[in-house]
């Protein structure tokens, strides 16, 4: 019996059964569907964080307060000896290797101005803060350089801010209440959309020390510090160490984070967020190799007459077992086949209406999810096809 023959005797037998075909051909491409859907997120969710990591550059690293491996909680939460300070900022300016200190402090504060006035994210930052998270001035300057530690009644608004606080009028030199305190806007910042979950368009930049009085904080939120590349990470984040240990009485209450562990910390997570969506994946994959395996063994039961012909007529036990196994993989990738092209449907179009979440289609995972089906239908037809071989060729034919 030559393949030809096989796969026309296969696609008969599956014609006359079309319901039964089409139920099986559909649990294995739902199946593809969720693998293709949720691969497509995960990987789309892998970009979206790495992008937000590293749109820094590769020579940052930040300090927050608080040692993060024994209290658990950096910040005000953490339990620190000694909080760092603006003080602190200043003395790693003058580190070998450090490039730029941009201290920072972050809070919640209403601003106001001609009767409109909403609650916003409110940083307290020093002139450093555009070049090192990539923003620039649309209209005016940002906070002029000085002395960190000299509070300025000025702020610098958001493109959003400013929008809706001034609608289509100059918002530079207008006064404005920021937490109650009269400041005296700057300017207004280019559009610049979202920063690790911040909206930057919708925020309010003060000086740092500003910023501190108006929430009456004694300590900074954290240190952000780039270095020259030439000198290199490891010996500027010791150097920085160092230093803060011996002003902090060498006790090292403060965690110094750098890009490396960033992101094998975002590893970390990205790796269990693929081992669910793969067992997601398999567990709907096995829904479908279930639904295989019984068509196949139920189609053995009603095809005993013609297993017996068959092997009657000189067909040998591997043509039989071969016969099951090319249906079984019929099934599978026909089912794979739709699923992939509804996975990949179902992401564009979520993308298209859904610009905001993070989807990212690839060939590789596609092609993986079909060669995973046609193995998932090969595996559910190995059992009904090898009972098909078995069969006496003699009591086959005797068979109603």
């Amino acid at each position: 019996m030559r393949f030809t023959d096989s796969l026309r005797l296969g696609l008969s037998s599956l014609r006359a059964h079309r319901l039964r075909t089409l139920l099986s051909v559909l649990s294995i491409a739902i199946g593809i569907t969720s693998v293709v859907l949720l691969t497509s997120i995960g990987e789309g969710a892998r970009l979206y964080v790495l992008g937000q990591f590293t749109q820094f550059g590769s020579n940052m690293f930040e300090i927050v307060p608080g040692k993060v491996e024994t209290a658990g909680l950096p910040g005000v939460f953490g339990g620190t000896t000694r909080k760092l300070s603006l003080a602190d900022a200043q003395a790693i300016e003058g580190v070998n290797g450090v490039e730029t200190v941009l201290p920072s402090v972050m809070g919640q504060a209403r601003v106001e101005y001609g009767g409109l006035g909403r609650s916003v994210t409110v940083f307290g930052v020093t002139s450093a803060a555009p070049a090192l998270w990539r923003m620039s001035v649309r209209h005016g300057s940002f906070l002029p350089p000085g002395d960190a530690q000299r509070g300025r009644h000025a702020v610098v608004l958001g493109s959003r801010l400013a929008r809706e606080l001034f609608g289509a009028e100059p918002a530079v030199g207008r006064l404005v209440r920021v937490a109650g305190a009269r400041l005296r806007v700057l300017g207004v910042m280019a559009p610049r959309g979202r920063l690790l979950g911040f909206d930057m368009d919708d925020t309010a930049f003060l000086p740092v020390s500003t910023a501190m009085q108006l929430f009456n904080l004694d300590e900074l939120t954290e240190i952000d510090v780039t270095f020259r590349p030439e000198v290199g990470a490891r010996r500027t984040t010791e150097a920085v160490r160092a230093l803060l240990r011996a002003r902090h009485d060498d006790n090292e209450d403060f965690t110094l984070i750098t890009q490396d562990q960033m992101l094998g910390v975002l590893g970390s997570v990205l790796d269990v967020v693929s081992l669910a969506v793969g067992g997601i994946g398999a567990g709907a994959l096995l829904v479908g190799a279930v639904g295989i395996l019984t068509m196949m063994w139920i189609a053995v039961g009603e095809r005993t007459r013609e297993i017996g012909l068959l092997r009657a007529l000189g067909a040998r036990t591997s043509q039989i077992r071969s016969l099951f196994l090319l249906e079984a993989t019929f099934l599978a990738g026909a089912g794979g086949a739709l699923g992939s092209l509804a996975g990949v449907g179902l992401a564009l179009i979520g993308r298209r209406f859904v610009p905001g979440l993070p989807l990212r289609i690839t060939a590789l995972h596609v092609g993986l999810a079909l060669v995973v089906s046609v193995l998932t239908g090969l595996a559910a037809g190995v059992g009904p096809a090898g009972r098909a071989a078995k069969l006496d060729p003699v009591i086959a034919l005797r068979s109603e």
